[in-house]
Protein backbone atom coordinates (compact mmCIF):
# COMPACT_ATOMS: atom_id res chain seq x y z
CA UNK A 1 0.00 0.00 0.00
CA UNK A 2 1.18 3.75 -1.18
CA UNK A 3 0.79 6.20 1.92
CA UNK A 4 1.40 9.87 1.59
CA UNK A 5 3.06 12.19 4.77
CA UNK A 6 0.02 12.61 5.72
CA UNK A 7 -1.47 9.59 6.18
CA UNK A 8 1.89 8.18 7.33
CA UNK A 9 1.21 10.40 10.51
CA UNK A 10 -2.17 9.77 10.95
CA UNK A 11 -0.91 5.87 11.08
CA UNK A 12 1.31 6.73 13.61
CA UNK A 13 -1.11 8.30 15.86
CA UNK A 14 -3.63 5.42 15.20
CA UNK A 15 -1.26 2.48 15.87
CA UNK A 16 0.30 3.79 18.37
CA UNK A 17 3.55 3.78 17.11
CA UNK A 18 6.37 4.67 19.31
CA UNK A 19 9.77 4.53 16.77
CA UNK A 20 10.49 5.49 13.16
CA UNK A 21 13.46 4.05 11.85
CA UNK A 22 14.53 5.99 9.05
CA UNK A 23 16.64 3.30 6.81
CA UNK A 24 18.73 3.78 3.77
CA UNK A 25 22.30 1.97 3.05
CA UNK A 26 25.61 2.88 2.36
CA UNK A 27 27.29 2.79 -0.97
CA UNK A 28 28.34 -1.39 -0.55
CA UNK A 29 24.41 -1.90 0.15
CA UNK A 30 24.58 -2.48 4.11
CA UNK A 31 21.64 -1.31 5.77
CA UNK A 32 21.70 1.61 8.24
CA UNK A 33 18.86 3.91 9.70
CA UNK A 34 18.21 6.16 12.19
CA UNK A 35 15.37 6.02 15.04
CA UNK A 36 13.47 9.19 15.61
CA UNK A 37 10.15 9.66 17.43
CA UNK A 38 6.61 10.78 16.04
CA UNK A 39 6.96 14.31 17.51
CA UNK A 40 10.25 14.37 14.82
CA UNK A 41 8.21 13.54 12.04
CA UNK A 42 6.80 16.66 10.52
CA UNK A 43 10.21 18.29 10.65
CA UNK A 44 11.60 14.99 8.62
CA UNK A 45 9.10 15.33 5.88
CA UNK A 46 9.84 19.19 6.17
CA UNK A 47 13.49 19.26 6.32
CA UNK A 48 15.20 15.63 6.53
CA UNK A 49 16.62 14.52 9.72
CA UNK A 50 20.50 15.07 9.66
CA UNK A 51 23.19 12.82 10.39
CA UNK A 52 27.18 12.53 10.54
CA UNK A 53 27.95 10.50 7.37
CA UNK A 54 31.67 10.70 8.08
CA UNK A 55 31.29 7.22 9.76
CA UNK A 56 29.57 5.64 6.97
CA UNK A 57 31.55 4.11 4.35
CA UNK A 58 31.60 5.27 1.10
CA UNK A 59 29.41 8.34 2.63
CA UNK A 60 32.99 10.89 3.02
CA UNK A 61 35.12 12.30 5.49
CA UNK A 62 34.88 14.65 8.26
CA UNK A 63 35.57 17.71 6.67
CA UNK A 64 31.83 17.86 4.93
CA UNK A 65 29.79 15.28 7.34
CA UNK A 66 26.64 16.64 7.28
CA UNK A 67 23.56 14.97 5.57
CA UNK A 68 20.09 14.50 5.58
CA UNK A 69 17.70 11.81 5.18
CA UNK A 70 14.63 12.29 3.25
CA UNK A 71 11.56 9.59 4.43
CA UNK A 72 9.71 8.11 1.38
CA UNK A 73 6.24 7.96 2.55
CA UNK A 74 5.38 5.23 0.23
CA UNK A 75 8.02 3.25 2.09
CA UNK A 76 6.23 3.13 5.34
CA UNK A 77 6.10 -0.45 7.36
CA UNK A 78 5.86 -1.86 10.41
CA UNK A 79 8.86 -4.14 12.06
CA UNK A 80 6.23 -7.24 13.40
CA UNK A 81 8.85 -8.57 15.41
CA UNK A 82 9.08 -5.74 17.73
CA UNK A 83 6.49 -5.18 20.15
CA UNK A 84 2.84 -4.78 19.04
CA UNK A 85 1.87 -1.94 21.34
CA UNK A 86 4.25 0.47 20.94
CA UNK A 87 5.12 -0.07 17.73
CA UNK A 88 7.92 0.31 15.60
CA UNK A 89 7.76 1.51 11.71
CA UNK A 90 10.05 1.66 8.69
CA UNK A 91 10.61 4.01 5.88
CA UNK A 92 13.16 4.05 3.77
CA UNK A 93 14.93 7.46 2.84
CA UNK A 94 17.07 8.99 0.41
CA UNK A 95 20.66 11.30 1.26
CA UNK A 96 20.96 14.99 0.49
CA UNK A 97 23.65 17.54 0.93
CA UNK A 98 22.34 20.04 3.17
CA UNK A 99 21.00 22.83 0.47
CA UNK A 100 18.60 19.84 -0.54
CA UNK A 101 20.75 18.58 -4.08
CA UNK A 102 21.17 14.74 -4.34
CA UNK A 103 24.06 13.36 -2.96
CA UNK A 104 26.04 11.20 -5.02
CA UNK A 105 26.90 7.99 -3.27
CA UNK A 106 23.42 7.84 -2.96
CA UNK A 107 23.02 4.54 -4.45
CA UNK A 108 19.00 4.75 -4.25
CA UNK A 109 18.44 7.54 -6.04
CA UNK A 110 21.31 6.29 -8.77
CA UNK A 111 18.19 3.62 -9.31
CA UNK A 112 15.26 5.98 -9.66
CA UNK A 113 17.56 7.97 -11.86
CA UNK A 114 17.41 4.65 -14.44
CA UNK A 115 14.07 4.35 -13.87
CA UNK A 116 13.03 8.07 -15.01
CA UNK A 117 15.58 7.70 -17.61
CA UNK A 118 14.07 4.42 -18.91
CA UNK A 119 10.17 6.14 -18.75
CA UNK A 120 11.05 8.55 -20.72
CA UNK A 121 11.93 5.98 -23.65
CA UNK A 122 8.85 4.23 -23.16
CA UNK A 123 9.94 1.30 -21.14
CA UNK A 124 9.06 0.21 -17.79
CA UNK A 125 11.29 -2.13 -16.00
CA UNK A 126 10.15 -4.49 -13.44
CA UNK A 127 12.35 -7.56 -11.41
CA UNK A 128 12.12 -10.45 -9.55
CA UNK A 129 14.99 -11.21 -7.02
CA UNK A 130 15.98 -14.76 -6.00
CA UNK A 131 18.56 -14.58 -3.35
CA UNK A 132 20.16 -17.88 -1.51
CA UNK A 133 21.44 -17.69 2.06
CA UNK A 134 22.99 -20.32 4.90
CA UNK A 135 21.72 -21.25 8.01
CA UNK A 136 24.98 -21.75 10.60
CA UNK A 137 24.45 -22.39 14.49
CA UNK A 138 25.69 -20.21 17.17
CA UNK A 139 28.35 -21.10 19.56
CA UNK A 140 27.63 -20.61 23.44
CA UNK A 141 28.26 -17.39 23.05
CA UNK A 142 25.72 -16.90 20.14
CA UNK A 143 28.74 -16.23 17.90
CA UNK A 144 28.19 -18.22 13.87
CA UNK A 145 30.00 -20.74 13.29
CA UNK A 146 30.80 -22.68 10.05
CA UNK A 147 28.13 -25.69 11.11
CA UNK A 148 25.23 -25.93 8.81
CA UNK A 149 21.81 -26.10 10.43
CA UNK A 150 21.01 -29.29 8.76
CA UNK A 151 23.03 -31.50 5.67
CA UNK A 152 19.55 -31.43 3.17
CA UNK A 153 19.95 -31.39 0.08
CA UNK A 154 17.81 -29.54 -3.23
CA UNK A 155 14.19 -28.99 -2.58
CA UNK A 156 14.57 -31.95 0.82
CA UNK A 157 11.92 -31.91 3.17
CA UNK A 158 11.67 -32.22 6.72
CA UNK A 159 12.87 -33.83 9.27
CA UNK A 160 16.16 -34.02 6.88
CA UNK A 161 15.21 -30.25 6.13
CA UNK A 162 15.15 -28.20 9.35
CA UNK A 163 15.17 -24.84 8.17
CA UNK A 164 11.47 -25.54 6.83
CA UNK A 165 9.81 -23.84 10.33
CA UNK A 166 12.52 -20.84 9.57
CA UNK A 167 11.59 -19.94 6.04
CA UNK A 168 8.08 -20.32 7.15
CA UNK A 169 8.51 -17.74 10.14
CA UNK A 170 10.30 -15.67 7.10
CA UNK A 171 7.60 -15.50 4.68
CA UNK A 172 4.87 -15.11 7.22
CA UNK A 173 7.00 -11.57 8.52
CA UNK A 174 7.11 -10.66 4.91
CA UNK A 175 3.81 -10.49 4.21
CA UNK A 176 3.40 -9.05 7.33
CA UNK A 177 4.96 -6.56 5.94
CA UNK A 178 3.53 -6.44 2.65
CA UNK A 179 5.86 -8.53 0.45
CA UNK A 180 4.39 -11.34 -0.74
CA UNK A 181 6.76 -14.10 -0.97
CA UNK A 182 6.20 -16.37 -4.47
CA UNK A 183 8.16 -19.74 -3.47
CA UNK A 184 10.88 -20.86 -0.86
CA UNK A 185 13.08 -23.85 -0.38
CA UNK A 186 15.69 -25.94 0.65
CA UNK A 187 19.05 -25.12 -1.88
CA UNK A 188 21.55 -27.11 -2.70
CA UNK A 189 24.25 -26.53 0.06
CA UNK A 190 23.77 -27.90 3.57
CA UNK A 191 21.75 -25.47 5.49
CA UNK A 192 21.10 -23.73 2.11
CA UNK A 193 17.93 -21.77 1.66
CA UNK A 194 15.56 -19.57 -0.98
CA UNK A 195 12.79 -17.49 -0.77
CA UNK A 196 11.48 -15.77 -4.23
CA UNK A 197 9.45 -12.87 -4.56
CA UNK A 198 6.87 -11.54 -7.01
CA UNK A 199 7.88 -9.40 -9.68
CA UNK A 200 7.65 -5.45 -8.86
CA UNK A 201 8.85 -1.86 -10.45
CA UNK A 202 12.55 -1.50 -9.92
CA UNK A 203 12.53 0.47 -6.71
CA UNK A 204 10.36 -1.44 -5.20
CA UNK A 205 12.49 -4.52 -5.53
CA UNK A 206 15.37 -3.40 -4.72
CA UNK A 207 13.83 -2.20 -1.10
CA UNK A 208 12.18 -5.74 -1.03
CA UNK A 209 16.12 -7.47 -1.46
CA UNK A 210 16.75 -4.39 1.88
CA UNK A 211 13.47 -5.68 3.71
CA UNK A 212 14.55 -9.72 2.99
CA UNK A 213 18.13 -9.97 4.37
CA UNK A 214 16.81 -7.83 6.91
CA UNK A 215 14.21 -10.21 7.93
CA UNK A 216 16.12 -13.24 7.37
CA UNK A 217 18.64 -12.03 9.72
CA UNK A 218 16.32 -11.32 11.98
CA UNK A 219 14.15 -14.33 12.13
CA UNK A 220 17.52 -16.79 12.14
CA UNK A 221 18.57 -14.97 15.29
CA UNK A 222 15.21 -15.23 17.33
CA UNK A 223 15.82 -19.41 16.03
CA UNK A 224 19.13 -19.40 17.24
CA UNK A 225 21.03 -19.33 14.02
CA UNK A 226 23.11 -17.44 11.86
CA UNK A 227 22.30 -16.17 8.51
CA UNK A 228 25.34 -16.14 5.72
CA UNK A 229 24.03 -14.50 2.48
CA UNK A 230 28.26 -14.14 1.75
CA UNK A 231 29.37 -15.25 -1.63
CA UNK A 232 30.79 -18.53 -0.39
CA UNK A 233 30.29 -19.62 3.15
CA UNK A 234 31.57 -22.72 2.65
CA UNK A 235 34.64 -23.80 0.39
CA UNK A 236 33.55 -26.77 -0.90
CA UNK A 237 29.53 -26.49 -1.26
CA UNK A 238 27.64 -24.27 -3.62
CA UNK A 239 28.05 -19.89 -3.29
CA UNK A 240 25.02 -18.04 -2.67
CA UNK A 241 23.69 -16.48 -5.94
CA UNK A 242 21.34 -12.93 -6.30
CA UNK A 243 19.82 -13.96 -9.43
CA UNK A 244 17.98 -11.09 -11.11
CA UNK A 245 14.73 -12.10 -13.17
CA UNK A 246 14.05 -8.87 -15.45
CA UNK A 247 11.05 -7.93 -17.80
CA UNK A 248 10.22 -4.89 -20.01
CA UNK A 249 6.97 -3.38 -20.77
CA UNK A 250 5.93 -2.87 -23.37
CA UNK A 251 6.87 -6.12 -24.55
CA UNK A 252 4.88 -6.24 -27.62
CA UNK A 253 7.30 -8.15 -29.33
CA UNK A 254 10.26 -10.52 -29.13
CA UNK A 255 12.36 -8.68 -30.24
CA UNK A 256 12.44 -5.85 -27.18
CA UNK A 257 13.61 -9.02 -24.89
CA UNK A 258 16.39 -9.54 -27.23
CA UNK A 259 18.07 -6.21 -27.62
CA UNK A 260 17.22 -6.43 -23.81
CA UNK A 261 19.39 -9.30 -22.98
CA UNK A 262 22.10 -7.88 -25.82
CA UNK A 263 22.61 -5.16 -24.17
CA UNK A 264 23.13 -6.76 -20.63
CA UNK A 265 25.50 -9.34 -22.51
CA UNK A 266 27.44 -6.45 -23.71
CA UNK A 267 28.10 -5.11 -20.74
CA UNK A 268 28.24 -7.65 -18.37
CA UNK A 269 32.14 -7.83 -18.12
CA UNK A 270 32.27 -3.95 -17.34
CA UNK A 271 29.09 -4.61 -14.99
CA UNK A 272 31.05 -7.35 -12.90
CA UNK A 273 32.77 -5.30 -10.60
CA UNK A 274 29.70 -4.04 -8.99
CA UNK A 275 27.72 -6.95 -9.40
CA UNK A 276 30.47 -9.49 -7.36
CA UNK A 277 32.12 -6.87 -4.74
CA UNK A 278 33.59 -8.74 -2.69
CA UNK A 279 36.65 -11.42 -3.50
CA UNK A 280 34.53 -14.05 -2.62
CA UNK A 281 32.33 -13.31 -5.06
CA UNK A 282 34.81 -14.55 -7.55
CA UNK A 283 35.41 -17.88 -5.74
CA UNK A 284 31.82 -18.47 -6.51
CA UNK A 285 32.00 -17.78 -10.19
CA UNK A 286 32.39 -20.04 -13.06
CA UNK A 287 31.65 -23.57 -10.36
CA UNK A 288 28.59 -24.99 -9.44
CA UNK A 289 25.83 -23.40 -11.78
CA UNK A 290 27.76 -20.27 -11.20
CA UNK A 291 28.54 -18.79 -14.32
CA UNK A 292 31.81 -17.88 -16.00
CA UNK A 293 31.40 -16.88 -19.35
CA UNK A 294 29.58 -14.55 -21.42
CA UNK A 295 26.28 -16.41 -22.87
CA UNK A 296 22.80 -16.85 -22.68
CA UNK A 297 20.58 -19.68 -23.37
CA UNK A 298 17.13 -20.86 -22.91
CA UNK A 299 16.69 -23.06 -19.80
CA UNK A 300 20.44 -23.70 -19.27
CA UNK A 301 21.88 -23.12 -15.74
CA UNK A 302 25.30 -23.19 -16.55
CA UNK A 303 24.87 -19.63 -18.84
CA UNK A 304 25.07 -16.13 -17.47
CA UNK A 305 21.69 -15.46 -18.62
CA UNK A 306 18.96 -17.88 -19.18
CA UNK A 307 15.57 -17.63 -20.98
CA UNK A 308 13.65 -19.15 -17.93
CA UNK A 309 10.54 -21.85 -19.35
CA UNK A 310 7.38 -19.05 -19.84
CA UNK A 311 4.97 -17.22 -21.58
CA UNK A 312 3.41 -13.61 -22.14
CA UNK A 313 3.83 -11.75 -19.03
CA UNK A 314 5.97 -14.22 -17.04
CA UNK A 315 8.59 -13.80 -20.10
CA UNK A 316 11.78 -12.62 -18.32
CA UNK A 317 15.60 -13.09 -18.73
CA UNK A 318 17.62 -14.44 -15.60
CA UNK A 319 20.81 -12.56 -14.90
CA UNK A 320 22.98 -15.58 -12.76
CA UNK A 321 25.82 -14.01 -12.16
CA UNK A 322 25.31 -11.40 -9.35
CA UNK A 323 25.91 -12.09 -5.56
CA UNK A 324 23.93 -11.10 -2.42
CA UNK A 325 27.50 -9.48 -1.86
CA UNK A 326 25.96 -6.01 -4.47
CA UNK A 327 23.90 -3.34 -3.19
CA UNK A 328 20.51 -4.21 -5.26
CA UNK A 329 19.95 -0.77 -5.86
CA UNK A 330 23.08 -0.59 -8.24
CA UNK A 331 22.38 -3.85 -9.50
CA UNK A 332 19.29 -2.80 -10.72
CA UNK A 333 19.98 0.53 -12.32
CA UNK A 334 23.02 -1.29 -14.38
CA UNK A 335 20.49 -3.63 -15.34
CA UNK A 336 18.21 -1.04 -16.68
CA UNK A 337 21.07 0.83 -18.00
CA UNK A 338 22.68 -2.01 -20.09
CA UNK A 339 19.16 -3.14 -20.94
CA UNK A 340 18.08 0.51 -22.74
CA UNK A 341 21.35 0.28 -24.29
CA UNK A 342 20.43 -2.84 -25.88
CA UNK A 343 17.37 -1.52 -26.72
CA UNK A 344 18.10 1.65 -28.40
CA UNK A 345 21.14 0.45 -29.84
CA UNK A 346 19.29 -2.06 -31.73
CA UNK A 347 22.37 -4.35 -30.31
CA UNK A 348 21.98 -7.84 -31.83
CA UNK A 349 21.81 -11.08 -29.35
CA UNK A 350 24.35 -13.30 -30.24
CA UNK A 351 23.65 -17.14 -30.70
CA UNK A 352 22.61 -19.28 -28.00
CA UNK A 353 25.01 -21.76 -26.55
CA UNK A 354 23.06 -24.95 -25.98
CA UNK A 355 25.50 -26.83 -24.38
CA UNK A 356 26.54 -27.36 -20.67
CA UNK A 357 29.64 -25.31 -19.96
CA UNK A 358 30.90 -26.83 -16.99
CA UNK A 359 31.45 -29.96 -19.60
CA UNK A 360 32.01 -28.17 -22.60
CA UNK A 361 35.67 -28.89 -24.79
CA UNK A 362 38.37 -26.24 -24.59
CA UNK A 363 37.60 -25.27 -28.54
CA UNK A 364 33.70 -24.15 -27.38
CA UNK A 365 34.97 -22.31 -24.43
CA UNK A 366 37.76 -20.75 -26.44
CA UNK A 367 34.62 -18.93 -28.49
CA UNK A 368 33.45 -16.97 -25.23
CA UNK A 369 34.23 -14.22 -23.46
CA UNK A 370 34.69 -14.83 -19.53
CA UNK A 371 34.01 -12.86 -16.78
CA UNK A 372 36.76 -11.52 -14.83
CA UNK A 373 38.52 -14.35 -12.37
CA UNK A 374 39.45 -11.65 -9.61
CA UNK A 375 38.48 -8.18 -8.33
CA UNK A 376 41.22 -6.17 -10.01
CA UNK A 377 40.28 -7.60 -13.66
CA UNK A 378 37.00 -6.21 -13.23
CA UNK A 379 37.81 -2.97 -12.00
CA UNK A 380 40.07 -2.66 -14.91
CA UNK A 381 37.13 -3.41 -16.82
CA UNK A 382 34.83 -0.77 -15.76
CA UNK A 383 37.18 1.86 -15.02
CA UNK A 384 37.93 0.87 -19.03
CA UNK A 385 34.17 0.95 -20.32
CA UNK A 386 32.45 4.48 -21.51
CA UNK A 387 29.68 3.41 -20.23
CA UNK A 388 30.16 2.12 -16.68
CA UNK A 389 32.14 6.07 -16.58
CA UNK A 390 29.05 7.71 -17.86
CA UNK A 391 26.85 6.04 -15.92
CA UNK A 392 28.03 5.78 -12.22
CA UNK A 393 28.77 9.24 -10.65
CA UNK A 394 32.88 8.96 -9.97
CA UNK A 395 32.60 8.95 -6.38
CA UNK A 396 31.46 5.47 -6.56
CA UNK A 397 33.30 4.88 -9.21
CA UNK A 398 36.83 5.21 -7.30
CA UNK A 399 35.38 3.75 -4.17
CA UNK A 400 34.42 0.65 -5.91
CA UNK A 401 37.46 0.57 -8.39
CA UNK A 402 40.44 2.62 -7.09
CA UNK A 403 43.10 -0.12 -7.72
Amino acid sequence: MYYSKEEVMQYVVEEDVKFIRLAFCDVFGKQKNISIMPDELPRAFEHGIAFDASAVAGFGDETRSDLFLHPDPGTLTWLPWRPEHGKVVRMFCSVAYPDGRPFECDTRTLLKDAVRDAEREGFTFRFGAEQEFYLFELDEKNRPTAIPYDNAGYMDIAPEDRGENVRREICLTLEQMGITPESSHHEEGPGQNEIDFRYADALEAADNVMTFQTVVRTVARRNGLYADFSPKPLGDCPGNGFHVNCSVVPDDSPEKLRHMIAGVLNKAVAMTAFLNPSAASYKRLGQMKAPAYVSWSAENRSQLVRIPAASDEYRRAELRSPDPSANPYITFALVIRAALYGLKNGIELPEPVNVNLYRADGETLRGLEKLPADPDEAKRAALADEFIRGIIPKQILDIYCGI
